[in-house]
């Protein structure tokens, strides 16, 4: 595996930031297909930085097209042991307003069954402890920077991820609120459990674009409204990140999530097949020796 521990999924102008050297594309293959594009590797305060869009370049794969398991398999073949995710979001309170960033603590799954959403089956089982699914001390320092940066910060709060593409209808959006969901997007669900069980810490930075379709007095999301917000907020999240790798020594440690997988293999070893075996070792290799 490379030694690059550290990456970032979101737009591609996350990696177009000052101080970041040694730019390397990276063509990674997964058992599960091709990542959504290249990945970009740099080099940022001495550590290796990996960065992988999520929509592709120029934005051409859907929340429902998006190779999750590719993205997270490739990064995990590459060393990656922390993933921060700049997410786009409509806000469900009233607090959480449109230009403020969301560091959430909890997520809802509303798209399970459309989406593959795990590297597990076909012969392997696991059943792993998602109990808190961002990672609790990368979320802290993931909120730190963000703050240091300059950001209105909100630490806390449910993700609920819908399937997309499209908005939510009124109803959808007033059922979300009375359910306390906190703040709605289309792609975290099911990164953070993929990255959960490829062993990697996921916390999300999420950027608040809009009120869904829920407040009375502002208007219906638009698209013209998301790209606005994430295009003056793309500077906020690159000084984040900047911050975030630069104190890396801080926070970086071995994390409860690092162990995910110790005790959710509940498969007999004698009974897993050879070739997934072999497809998942970069995940359960240390596990099945």
């Amino acid at each position: 595996m490379a030694n690059i521990e550290i990456a970032v999924i979101g737009g591609s102008g996350l990696y177009d930031m000052a101080g970041l050297a040694d730019i390397t594309p990276k063509q990674v293959s997964t058992p599960f297909g091709p990542p959504s594009d290249v990945i970009v590797v740099g080099t940022l305060h001495g550590r290796q930085v990996a960065f992988l869009p999520r929509h592709g370049r120029g934005h051409t794969l859907s929340p429902s097209e998006v190779p999750y398991r590719a993205n997270i398999f490739a990064l995990k073949t590459l060393g990656v042991r922390y993933i921060i995710s700049v997410s786009a979001c409509g806000s469900l309170r009233e607090d959480y307003a449109p230009g403020h960033i969301v560091i959430p603590d909890q997520l809802y799954d509303n798209t399970k069954g459309v989406r593959e959403h795990t590297f597990f089956g076909r012969g392997m089982v696991a059943h792993i402890n998602v109990a808190d699914p961002f990672s609790p001390e990368l979320s802290r320092a993931l909120a730190a920077s963000t703050r240091a940066a300059g950001g209105t910060v909100h630490e806390g709060g449910t993700f609920i991820t819908v399937e997309g593409p499209r908005f939510s209808t009124r109803g959808e959006s007033h059922t979300y609120r009375r359910w306390g969901m906190s703040i709605i997007g289309m792609t975290t669900s099911p990164e953070a459990f993929l990255a959960a069980e490829a062993e990697i810490a996921y916390a999300c930075m999420a950027h608040i674009t809009d009120y869904d379709v829920w407040h009375d007095e502002e208007g219906p999301v638009t698209v013209e409204q998301v790209i606005k917000v994430l295009q003056n907020n793309t500077q906020l999240a690159q000084d984040a990140i900047n911050r975030l790798i630069q104190r890396y020594d801080e926070w970086a440690d071995d994390m409860p999530v690092h162990h995910t997988l110790q005790d959710a293999l509940i498969s007999d070893r004698a009974h897993m097949p050879a070739a997934v075996k072999a497809e998942l070792a970069p995940l359960v290799g240390k596990y099945l020796k």
